[in-house]
């Protein structure tokens, strides 16, 4: 009995002790918000083609206003969709046959069928498709004279983060000896993807070394996510500049960190620290020869920046090119934005780099 009572005590004492940590969290997190909040921020002026895309951003803001829940995702999913409406693509676009990886083919005129490109979409792991990045895919296509094969990865909350990594992961083995023809081994191969995609770019590449299957020629990473929580010291610096993210993480950042931290994990059903989730906390030794794109005013850029250098460290060829003052994954819309067609230049230059075999240090 009288053990039965002290552990009930001490049971409810660890309680009262949390609740006091979280309460002082809450208050220190609003304190640096108020002065967050306060700080001036100088932006360069913007051409009317920036402008047409912040307003496009806010366009895909103000589609989920005022909605929760499923009903919030649903109408990000429609937005992001019909981001693609309108565009003059020159690829085929090809939907995945029965008994293939989820996910479509989209292939330039001239596209070498061996030489093959797989695509992760970005969209927070919760929306976006092969569809909505048609933008990309069709660029990346011609640039490369590759067929782009667009994952359609599970996403949340339907399903688990992990079944989206099995998809991409399932995908890369299928492509390496299937193309829009048929079966037939591939000559040249790339990975590629943007943001949330980004990061299951940079998982992949990751997971084929330590599964000793064929490397990749390359991978490339736009705008990526490396670290599930954030932790950076410039990510309050870049809020009020990143339009596409800072309105999000503004509001998140407002949540005491214990409650955030076990927020994401039952989310997404893993640690939040785990290589899966943050690239930047895994091992980045012998990896392909990789290309990296950032804003200078988004708020993975230090992040970002850490996975670079720690990847050098390990000594794999990883570099990176940062652009300034423009939004997150800004690749999206080209031709709107001559920056957008700067970045695919870069990238087409990167890939006749790893050809000629002298990409990155």
């Amino acid at each position: 009995m009288i053990f039965g009572i002290a552990w009930f005590a001490m049971m409810w004492l660890g309680l009262v002790m949390v609740a006091l940590v979280v309460a002082v969290l809450f208050i220190v997190r609003r304190k640096n918000n108020v002065g967050a909040d306060s700080t001036t921020t100088t932006h360069q002026p913007q051409s009317e083609a920036r402008q047409q895309v912040l307003e496009k951003i806010k366009g895909m803001h103000a589609s989920t206003e005022g909605l929760r829940g499923r009903a919030r995702i649903k109408a990000l999913r429609r937005h992001m969709d019909s981001m693609s409406d309108g565009l003059k693509l020159v690829s085929d676009i090809r939907p995945a046959a029965d008994g293939e990886p989820n996910g479509e083919w989209v292939i330039a005129p001239g596209s070498d069928p061996n030489r093959r490109i797989l695509y992760i979409h970005g969209g927070s792991w919760i929306a976006g498709s092969p569809k909505s990045h048609r933008a990309i895919t069709d660029r990346l296509s011609r640039l490369a004279h590759a067929c782009v094969f667009a994952v359609d990865y599970r996403l949340m909350p339907e399903n688990r983060y992990l079944d989206g990594i099995i998809d991409c992961q399932q995908a890369y083995r299928w492509m390496l000896d299937n193309g829009p023809d048929g079966k037939s081994a591939a000559d040249f191969v790339v990975i590629a993807g943007d943001s949330a995609g980004g990061s299951h770019t940079l998982g992949l590449i990751a997971w084929i070394r330590d599964q000793n299957l064929p490397s990749p020629n390359a991978a490339i990473a736009l705008s990526p996510s490396t670290e599930l929580m954030l932790t950076s010291l410039s990510k309050r610096a870049n809020l009020k500049t990143d339009a596409m993210l800072g309105p999000t993480i503004e509001k998140l950042g407002r949540i005491p960190s214990p409650l955030l931290w076990w927020g994401t994990v039952l989310g997404i059903r893993i640690l939040p620290t785990s290589p899966m989730a943050s690239p930047l906390r895994g091992k980045l030794h012998n990896l392909p020869p990789t290309l990296i794109h950032v804003s200078e005013s988004e708020l993975l850029h230090e992040n970002a920046q850490r996975y670079v250098s720690k990847a050098q460290e390990a000594g794999s060829p990883v570099e990176m090119k940062t652009w300034p003052d423009m939004v997150h994954v800004w690749h999206m819309f080209t031709p709107l934005l001559p920056e957008a067609e700067e970045a695919f230049d870069d990238i087409s230059g990167f890939l006749a780099r790893v050809e000629a075999g002298s990409a990155a240090p």
